[in-house]
């Protein structure tokens, strides 16, 4: 299978690269940077220059063209940046979605958060405007009629990933960003998954007997 990444410099994306290209199949990351190259060819993933701030749907469809899926692992840095979070979040995640329609690719699997159902409307935090612009992308998305999978993480953390997760409506709690990665790659595989929206946290199934449970 032929997976292109969107922001694939991401610390998620670089695990995903990684388990993908073990698994056998071919990754291609979006970049912005050339000095970023080195770091996801590494991973065994080839790359595409795509800066998802200034693209547009024209040039993300050529990008994607010939893949059999697309991920979502993009994010508007921690920089505070409201702007960014509007840009990235929201805007890139539902250009992609465009793209995938117009290049015929129908898997789409997005990189979302928990908490989008936890949003104060009024308040002008940060983090809110975050979870605000991941819930207008994951609602884009489930209305579209690609095979999407949204996966929303809890509190990301850089801990070794144990194998062993949680998914479905969920409290709050933590997960290795290798762990995501690894719930990504078996979702790919995963009809189950199709059109479903779900938390994910550490936990004690094994990825692939947590994700039967959807």
């Amino acid at each position: 299978m032929r997976v292109t990444i969107a922001g694939g410099h991401g610390q998620i994306a670089q695990h995903l690269e990684r388990q993908l290209s073990r698994a056998g199949h071919e990754v291609v990351a979006m970049i912005r940077k050339p000095e970023q190259a080195a770091d996801v060819e590494a991973n065994g993933a080839s790359t595409v220059m795509i800066d998802l701030e200034k693209t547009d749907v024209e040039e993300m469809a050529r990008a994607i063209d010939g893949s059999d899926a697309v991920v979502f692992a993009a994010g508007g840095g921690g920089d505070g940046s409201k702007e960014r979070k509007e840009i990235v979040d929201k805007g890139a995640a539902i250009m992609l979605a465009d793209a995938a329609e117009r290049a015929g690719v129908s898997r789409y699997l997005m990189v979302s958060a928990m908490g989008t159902d936890q949003i104060d409307p009024d308040s002008d935090d940060v983090f809110q405007v975050y979870l605000r612009a991941k819930l207008a992308a994951d609602e884009d998305l489930q209305k579209r009629s690609l095979a999407w999978t949204i996966v929303r993480p809890g509190k990301l953390t850089d801990e070794p990933g144990t194998g062993l997760v949680q998914v479905g409506s969920l409290s709050r709690g933590e997960v290795p960003r290798e762990d995501v990665a690894a719930v990504l790659v078996a979702a790919l595989d995963s009809t189950r998954t199709v059109g479903k929206t779900f938390d994910l946290l550490g936990g004690d199934d094994e990825v692939e007997e947590a994700l039967r449970k959807l």
